[in-house]
């Protein structure tokens, strides 16, 4: 779903203004502790700040790929990793306690990769969730930050000026990376910019900066709207459009031609060191390179067989690699015209599942979402991805799709990234982790390897839901798994055993029936997030095994709804707390049967 540099991704890990029952006694005050945290992390991160509708920041924007901020960042998470180590335990309730692990966990696992420097000197690339194109998707008013008072739009001036600093030390930062030999792939980067030059060569109300001037403060006068216009548009043309121009300048010039070849770390210095980490990171388990690629070849094998006895039942005679072929070419899987009939159809989905869904979940999120097709300055190197719903409850939950050519829009796949993007994958875990009675802080936790996870296990949930009533449509569910598991033996082979960009597609293409525009785009994502791509399926199938474990513990006893239930009341959790907490379930139901 997402790939988020180090800087960044402390934007998203902790967050919110912390209300914790407060604990009686002063020398266990974590209460306390997390609110401080809180305070001093939105100071330093204003946009996470922003995100959740803490506004003392709104025109402010952290330079988070400069050193300063690291050390910043480290002493922040030292302080309170301290004022941890302070608090008595004992005297913690259960909840408190799960909270304080959390913390705990989390800042560790930062500090490893701040300490490290590990993506620093690679803060640009191709992917969706690089800050360039983010950037421009909240410079377009699509975004969290909006535009409803003249104040907003001034705001927003002061960022787009500190825009050209946070451009100007990501040059800097990729300049250093050059020298010592860390940077992204140069089959990657070769693809950025297609998606920076709109955004400096488009002028007036064809650049997407320009979207928030279509729609100003109706209580503004005519005096003040032209002032504001005349001083938004030399903001955009002063400070937005030459960094983006600067930024191409220098990677078309100077970093793309000088960039590595190799397709994985393995081609950058300490970069089997760094795949380590990332794969702690992304997967919150100790799970090793080799194991990831030996689990990888696995489950592709376990799969396969699978989907050999779907050809059968769909009735094609030939081989799997021909079956293959058919999905991506028969014109029966193409029968669009227009990008609002692919809406269309997946927004038709929610209803087909409704009866079903209640015999599956006892939590339903109460926020609403919605179908968009992503915009088009994002979508030459976008995926499908979900957004969460804003904590005021103006904006929906958004699962985007990008559709570049309804003609050529495949659909076999489409129930299954439903199931996976909105309902119940993403919309349900992400909403629900909202509106849960938890720490603030929790409430915007992404850890990949659970969030990803709980995606690809939903998929799984489709028969149970009235989904995939043909082949191919189940098809495309295999399809979907077997993308994960070809991630994982992917992943492992060009950034542990040095496989190229080349093997890498080539396997991609003996596994999935995919056209070799989107293999590539697959892997070229693989190249710039080492470990993300891995962490769905190492969550599915820890999802997976405590789902067994319950059911054999529990018998008949074991009721479905409310497994789904303690997977996702407390949020995102690390795969190693989560098992630690379903085991607590677990024992907590077996007690009463023991007794009687």
């Amino acid at each position: 779903m997402r790939k988020f540099t180090l800087p960044v991704l402390a934007l998203l890990l902790l967050t919110g203004c912390f209300s914790l029952r407060g604990n009686k006694n002063p020398g266990t005050d974590l209460n306390s502790v997390l609110e401080g945290y809180s305070r001093e992390f939105y100071a330093l991160n204003p946009l996470n700040a922003t995100a959740n509708n803490i506004n003392t920041y709104n025109d402010q924007l952290a330079i988070n790929i400069s050193e300063a901020y690291v050390q910043r960042s480290i002493t922040l998470n030292n302080l309170y990793l301290a004022k941890l180590k302070r608090i008595n335990y004992r005297d913690l309730s259960e909840s408190d306690r799960l909270s304080a692990d959390i913390l705990k966990y989390q800042l560790s696992l930062q500090n490893e990769g701040l300490r490290n420097h590990y993506g620093f000197y690679r803060p640009v690339d191709q992917f969706v969730f690089s800050f360039p194109q983010r950037f421009a998707l909240l410079g377009s008013g699509a975004g969290y930050v909006t535009f409803k008072t003249e104040t907003d739009y001034r705001n927003f001036i002061s960022r787009m000026k500190l825009f050209g600093v946070w451009v100007d030390q990501a040059i800097k930062n990729m300049q250093k990376g050059l020298e010592i030999g860390n940077t992204n792939p140069a089959a990657s980067m070769a693809k950025v910019p297609a998606q920076l030059k709109p955004l400096f060569e488009l002028d007036g109300d064809k650049n997407i900066f320009y979207k928030p001037l279509l729609a100003l403060p109706a209580d503004l006068d005519n005096a003040a709207k032209e002032k504001l216009t005349a001083d938004y548009t030399a903001a955009i043309n002063t400070y937005v459009r030459p960094a983006y121009k600067r930024l191409n300048h220098f990677l078309e010039t100077s970093y793309i031609p000088r960039t590595r070849r190799s397709a994985g770390l393995t081609g950058n210095q300490n970069g089997k060191a760094e795949y380590a980490y990332w794969l702690k990171y992304y997967t919150s388990s100790d799970i090793t390179a080799d194991e990831v690629f030996e689990l990888g070849l696995a489950e592709v094998a376990r799969i396969r067989k699978e989907m050999d006895s779907i050809k059968t039942v769909a009735g094609f005679k030939d081989d799997l690699k021909a079956f293959f072929q058919f999905i991506k070419t028969d014109p029966k899987f193409f029968p669009f015209k227009t990008e609002a009939e692919i809406l269309h159809r997946y927004r038709s989905f929610e209803a087909r599942m409704e009866p079903h869904l209640e015999t599956l979940f006892q939590l339903r999120p109460a926020s609403k979402f919605e179908v968009r097709a992503t915009e088009k300055f994002r979508e030459a190197a976008a995926n499908a991805q979900y957004l969460p719903p804003s904590r005021d409850g103006q904006k929906p939950g958004i699962f985007y799709e990008t559709v570049r050519d309804p003609l050529k829009y495949n659909s076999f796949e489409m129930e299954t990234l439903f199931l996976h993007e909105a309902i119940p994958g993403h919309h349900y875990q992400l909403a629900i982790q909202q509106e849960a009675n938890i720490p603030e802080f929790r409430k915007k936790l992404i850890n990949s390897a659970f969030a990803e996870g709980w995606g690809l296990y939903a998929e799984s949930l489709g028969t149970s839901l009235g989904m995939f009533t043909d082949p191919y449509q189940y098809m495309g569910r295999l399809s979907n798994e077997m993308e994960r598991a070809v991630r994982l033996v992917v992943d492992a082979g060009m950034h542990h055993k040095g496989w190229t960009r080349e093997q890498a597609i080539a396997y991609v293409l003996d596994n999935q029936p995919v056209t070799d525009q989107v293999a590539e785009q697959r892997i070229e994502r693989y190249m710039v997030v080492p470990g993300q791509g891995v962490s769905y399926k190492v969550g599915e199938l820890k999802i997976i095994a405590l789902r067994n474990k319950a059911q054999k513990a529990l018998g008949d006893k074991f009721d479905i709804r409310e497994f789904h239930a303690q997977v996702l009341k407390d949020g995102c959790l690390p795969l190693l707390i989560l098992e630690r907490q379903i085991d607590k379930w677990i024992e907590s139901k077996i007690l009463p049967l023991k007794q009687l």
